[in-house]
């Protein structure tokens, strides 16, 4: 089984809601799932749609494809209607129009179902049981999430959505008697999900974050609102600063302090952060930020995805000194290297990034759950020092000791112009030499903690996909699919900078005798640049997409399997 559904219609119309009640009821099926959001920049009307994509097997990405459209406006049939298979089916509101909409379609009263149960508010709770009586699946599984979801409402309203959920269930077995595609419910053990911004900030937290500082910008939003719900549990200060350039520079002051500190944004918040990032390094104070892209340049498209910020992050603020990128390809992956960024960030006193974009902040996947020993904590913050204390002290690896003002013996000084080791101003031009290279030496051990490249796909491939960050999924469905008809694989970046050339060249070696593909969501092919410039790597053939919207699993496929047909 492997069956995807889209849930469209207007912005405000609870399409959202729809979806996270499904992939929960699915989950607690025992089935895995995969979905993704598309939603337009407005509060109100446009349309959006949420997607879900499950299995009895792992998935990694959603499919063009769909095999049931739930429309809950009659605008959204059209807008959609191509991307049905044959075989699927259109569920949608007779209570708007009279009008049938042909074969392959079920129209369901939900509105005056929703207004004789109690109210227009229970046609999404209507729609949800009707689409899972459609496909044939057990009602009880749901049941359940509508009573964990509004028992806190109240016995009343939750005996309310109950009834909402039974009577479209029933409606759709009743009516819908040609569905192609009914399953049965699946048995399996539940399964957890987890979002790409929600793993960010879980991250943070097992990394022992204790300030958090951010101005709200689609799509980083979600990792604020998920450590401010977190912040009294774990004492964690969040605070909504009145921009982005307010919020680095309150981080960086909390790090000075002695604490973990965390700021978030997208490309037009982190380019205001810019001169704070400068500030970060000079001072060798750690922070960790979470760059979540969208289109750009200026405003772009708000509420898009893409990944066209790797060079500018790569490159931003003025000044040479060593950062440390990552770029996960999935929410666990977001998890785990939010932890390393923090662990590296803090062991070599330099800002780490988190790469992420709308398409990963805005998906849920299938998760085994956290594994504690993969989890990196070390405090490399000294308590202890006396009077020789020098913040800036020369050392073999470049990192000095790192004490924590008002609680050392020493004093601690800093300054963001040159400085000497005690951290005074100094014009010196030898010192200066020093410290740049102090600074610098960084790099060369940095770079032995980076990770090279995953592969997977075939011993000896004739096609090998580049990619990296969010396009790890898509790449992982695409390579089993061609794998079919031609030896494919897989190389795919999470750990960016420093670069890991000396790690990565085993993995290189499965491009010897294989045509590589780079795969970005960016029109110039910035990773296949960075690979060009720091690995000696040629990638001959490039797919990109910047239109805003992700790759596709089932259109990568045939978009591959057609250059394959033409070599």
């Amino acid at each position: 089984m492997d069956l995807s559904f889209r849930i469209a219609g207007e912005a405000g119309q609870g399409i959202q809601t729809i979806g996270e009640l499904l992939v929960k009821t699915f989950s607690k099926m025992g089935l895995f799932v995969f979905s993704h959001q598309d939603y337009m920049s407005r509060i109100r009307g446009g349309n959006n749609f949420y997607q879900i994509r499950i299995s009895e097997r792992p998935i990694h990405s959603s499919q063009r494809s769909i095999d049931l459209l739930l429309a809950l406006n009659m605008e959204s049939i059209p807008l959609h209607r191509a991307h049905v298979k044959p075989k699927g089916m259109v569920l949608w509101d007779s209570s708007r129009s009279e009008e049938g909409q042909g074969e392959g379609s079920l129209g369901i009263p939900i509105l005056r179902m929703a207004r004789e149960l109690g109210g227009e508010i229970l046609g999404n709770i209507v729609a949800t049981g009707a689409l899972l009586g459609m496909l044939g699946f057990e009602l009880e599984p749901f049941l359940e999430v509508v009573k964990g979801s509004f028992s806190e409402k109240g016995k009343e309203i939750a005996e309310k959505n109950e009834r909402a959920a039974y009577a479209g269930y029933e409606y759709a077995r009743r009516e819908c008697l040609t569905c192609s595609f009914e399953v049965c419910s699946p048995k399996g053990e539940e399964k957890r999900l987890l979002g790409g911004n929600e793993a960010i900030g879980m991250g943070a937290v097992l990394s022992g974050v204790r300030f958090y500082s951010a101005y709200p910008m689609t799509p980083s939003t979600g990792i604020l609102n998920y450590l401010a719900s977190k912040a009294e549990e774990f004492g964690i200060i969040v605070e909504q600063a009145e921009d982005e350039i307010a919020a680095i520079n309150m981080v960086i002051g909390a790090s000075y302090g002695g604490v973990r500190a965390m700021t978030g944004s997208s490309g037009g918040g982190f380019a205001l952060m810019v001169e704070g990032l400068s500030l970060s390094a000079a001072t060798e104070t750690p922070i960790v930020i979470a760059e979540v892209q969208r289109p750009g340049p200026a405003t772009g498209l708000p509420t898009r995805t893409e990944q066209a910020d790797l060079l500018f992050v790569l490159f931003a603020a003025h000044g040479e000194f060593p950062r440390v990128l990552f770029a996960p390809g999935s929410p666990e992956q977001a998890l785990y290297l939010t932890n390393k960024a923090f662990h590296m960030s803090e062991r070599y006193q330099v800002p780490a990034f988190i790469l992420s974009d709308q398409y990963l902040a805005d998906s849920l996947w299938t998760w085994p759950g956290i594994d504690e020993g993969k989890i990196l904590y070390r405090d490399y913050r000294i308590r202890e020092a006396d009077g020789t204390y020098k913040r800036h002290r020369f050392t073999q690896d470049g990192v000095s000791p790192l004490a924590i003002p008002g609680i050392v013996e020493g004093l601690v000084v800093t300054d963001s112009d040159e400085h000497d080791e005690e951290g005074h101003i100094t014009e010196s031009a030898e010192i200066r030499k020093r410290m740049v290279e102090k600074r610098l030496m960084k790099l060369l051990h940095m770079r032995e903690e980076m990770e090279g490249p995953t592969y997977l796909g075939h011993r000896s491939p004739k096609i090998v996909l580049v990619g990296w960050g969010s396009t790890l999924g898509v790449l992982m469905d695409t390579v089993e699919t061609v794998n079919k008809k031609i030896p494919c694989g897989m190389l795919h970046f999470s750990e960016i900078w420093p670069f890991p050339v000396s790690k990565a060249q085993k993995a290189f070696e499965v491009l010897k005798g294989a045509i590589g593909i780079g795969v970005e969501n960016n029109a110039t092919g910035q990773f296949a640049w960075l690979l060009r410039a720091e690995a000696q790597i040629e990638l001959p053939w490039k797919i990109s997409k910047y239109d805003g919207r992700p790759f596709y699993s089932d259109e990568l496929s045939e978009e591959v399997l057609a250059y394959a047909r033409s070599i």
